[in-house]
């Protein structure tokens, strides 16, 4: 209340008078010795108190119950009183600093600083030159009150001890596992090569996909048979995985790096800093220089690389040859231009955004469905926003007939870009994925055909080409059981005539596989167990434990098939199909997961990694990749 209400209202002074609080109050009545007040922080409820005229120790009792934190005002107290008020706020601002202190010194010790330091290095793939700035230094000094960052030497010690820590989980985690299957790929990238390697295997009672990475260095020299071939046994020796490993996945190379040169004439960036995938494949199908005594697992070509090849390779070969060569050429240089611009020029980047309101995919130089998505992305465009876009980036504008043609290139095409999603999922792609995909995209093209415009051909050359790039896989016969035993497919997708004999080559499977321990610790027992004359009587000739076992497997595997469900969790009910799926469906048939250890946050490894050491490189890239598998030194310290 103020001190004109308090003149025309007849209120005598009192002790609220000169109280900070005063403001939340308005005078009502004198009653004695007493006021009466009501509480504006309780409006509109009316609530009148009464209090004192010598004391507001009611109205502080009302305002901690019921209010409590409500702010003072020290306008119209006299100046002593504001510079006691100021001296308090201070105090309590040196104390509050002074804990907060003593917080951060009982949280934030050396170690921990250190600890997340090194996370922050491996988990982002930062150069230890980073700890030598005087910037970051000031940073973390200033965030944790004066205690320091690691240098170099900790730094390197951290990242050797974690290392040997890494390795030696991953090693106790693989001694574990029956079948592993394993990727290999090379990439290179201004006159270097990187070889990586990556492990993947199924736990047996989650039946979950489990993926790590072996290795990742510097290649020096020719890539030849010697070298990779060489350097597969020795990582696969190193883990004492040579025995378990079912195959190895290859790749094919990088066919989609031609194919955007061919369009992409006004690019600014040079080969060598592009880089490419090498044929992993096609040099380990040569001939050693060396007699060389070396156990290599059988090769399998990756099959998201082999539709790549056929849509980009095969694609390219029928358009070439057809009637809309010339239609396709100028509608995808127009398209290459524009995604040019956008890749170069942040402006023409922001411009595109401005327009479609929402960001526009440039695709990058190694794989074909980055490259049908940002078709996507521009067919999605209106005519009007096209028409601006092209304009404001100063681009050739696609006339009506090259839209409808990519319209129908989307449509077309979707299904195999689809597939290869599939066949890129590592955590849900296994090898019995690939024969009902590959049939099911034979498929979908087929019924494409009949109503396509300008692909009606060029579907024809995909669909043959799908028949003989795959040849190999249909007739595998590792592959048919790894789809026999996937819930999702069992024997569906193959044709009724053939169903049987399936059928029979995986009762043989079976049958060659052990029942569970507990299963046949059971049967043993029950057969030396006498207990009545019932159990003591036997007539006629013993029948052998195989025969038995040959019987359970035929009985299984028939109520296999006979099933419905098509989740995994069905197959804990059929241990020995359970057993077949693990050992045909741990390989993948992708590696992609391998190059994704090429990657970080869609960075691929180039110059701005060289002013890191090769050894260096290595192990802080493994660090990173198995930090899901694997738990870093620093955390297993802090909970212990």
């Amino acid at each position: 209340m103020d001190t004109a209400h308090n003149e025309t209202s007849g209120e005598t002074r009192s002790a609220i008078h000169s109280w900070r609080y005063r403001h939340h109050f308005t005078y009502k009545a004198d009653q004695g010795k007493n006021i009466i007040v009501q509480c504006n922080l309780c409006l509109p409820k009316v609530n009148l108190l009464s209090t004192s005229k010598t004391s507001t120790s009611n109205l502080k009792k009302h305002l901690d119950r019921t209010h409590l934190g409500c702010d003072a005002k020290p306008d119209g107290v006299k100046r002593g009183r504001k510079k006691e008020e100021h001296n308090g706020e201070a105090s309590r601002h040196s104390q509050l600093k002074k804990l907060k202190a003593e917080i951060i010194s009982k949280c934030m010790t050396q170690t921990k600083i250190d600890d997340l330091i090194f996370n922050f290095i491996v988990e982002d793939c930062q150069s230890y030159y980073l700890l030598e700035q005087p910037g970051f230094r000031k940073l973390i000094e200033g965030l944790t009150e004066g205690l320091k960052s690691m240098d170099r030497v900790t730094l390197f010690t951290k990242v050797d001890l974690g290392f040997s820590s890494m390795r030696e989980e991953l090693m106790a985690k693989l001694s574990n596992v029956q079948y592993v299957c394993t990727t290999a790929d090379i990439w290179t990238a201004n006159s270097r090569s990187y070889f990586g390697m990556t492990c993947h295997w199924i736990d047996a009672d989650s039946l979950e996909r489990k993926s790590a990475a072996l290795g990742f260095a510097r290649l020096q020299g020719r890539n030849t048979y010697d070298t990779i071939a060489g350097r597969i046994h020795d990582i696969h020796v190193a883990y004492n995985i040579e025995s378990k490993v079912q195959t190895t996945v290859t790749d094919n190379g990088s066919p989609f790096v031609s194919v955007f040169k061919e369009f992409a004439v006004d690019s600014q960036d040079s080969d060598d800093d592009i880089g490419f995938y090498e044929n992993v494949g096609a040099i380990l199908e040569g001939e050693p220089e060396q007699d060389m005594l070396l156990f290599l697992p059988t090769l399998q070509r990756c099959a998201s690389h082999t539709l790549e090849l056929i849509v980009t390779e095969d694609f390219w070969q029928a358009v070439s040859q057809g009637p809309m060569c010339q239609l396709h050429y100028s509608t995808m240089s127009k398209v290459y231009s524009l995604w040019s611009k956008c890749h170069h020029l942040q402006i023409a980047m922001d411009a595109a955004e401005d327009i479609s309101k929402m960001t526009l995919v440039v695709p990058a130089v190694i794989r074909w469905n980055v490259e049908f998505c940002a078709v996507q992305k521009i067919v999605s465009l209106t005519e009007r926003e096209l028409t601006e876009l092209c304009a404001r980036l100063e681009v050739p504008r696609l006339q009506p007939e090259e839209m409808a043609f990519l319209r129908e290139y989307v449509t077309v095409f979707h299904p195999l870009a689809f597939a290869l999603e599939l066949f890129q999922a590592e955590q849900k792609c296994y090898l019995g994925l690939v024969i009902p995909t590959i049939l099911s995209l034979k498929n979908k093209l087929n019924e494409q055909r009949d109503g396509a415009n300008y692909f009606g051909d060029v579907i024809n050359a995909i669909v043959m080409a799908i028949d003989v790039r795959f040849q190999e896989l249909f007739a595998s016969t590792e592959a048919k059981i790894a789809t026999a035993t996937t819930p999702q497919f069992r024997l569906w997708w193959m044709p009724a005539s053939d169903r049987d004999e399936m059928c029979s080559v995986l009762t043989t499977e079976a049958s060659q596989i052990d029942p569970c321990p507990e299963t046949e610790a059971n049967t043993s027992c029950s057969l030396s167990t006498i207990k009545s004359e019932d159990d003591f009587f036997s007539y006629g000739p013993v029948k052998p434990a195989s025969q038995n076992q040959q019987r359970g497997a035929v009985e299984e595997v028939r109520k296999y098939l006979d099933g419905t469900g098509k989740s995994l969790e069905c197959l804990q009910d059929f241990p020995r199909v359970k057993q077949l799926f693990l050992k045909y469906n741990t390989t993948l048939p992708s590696t992609a997961p391998v190059q994704r250890l090429f990657s970080q946050k869609g960075n691929l490894v180039t110059s701005q990694r060289n002013s890191l050491t090769d050894e260096y490189f290595e192990r802080i890239q493994l660090l990173r990749y198995n930090s899901n598998v694997c738990s870093l030194i620093s955390e297993q310290r802090h909970f212990q």
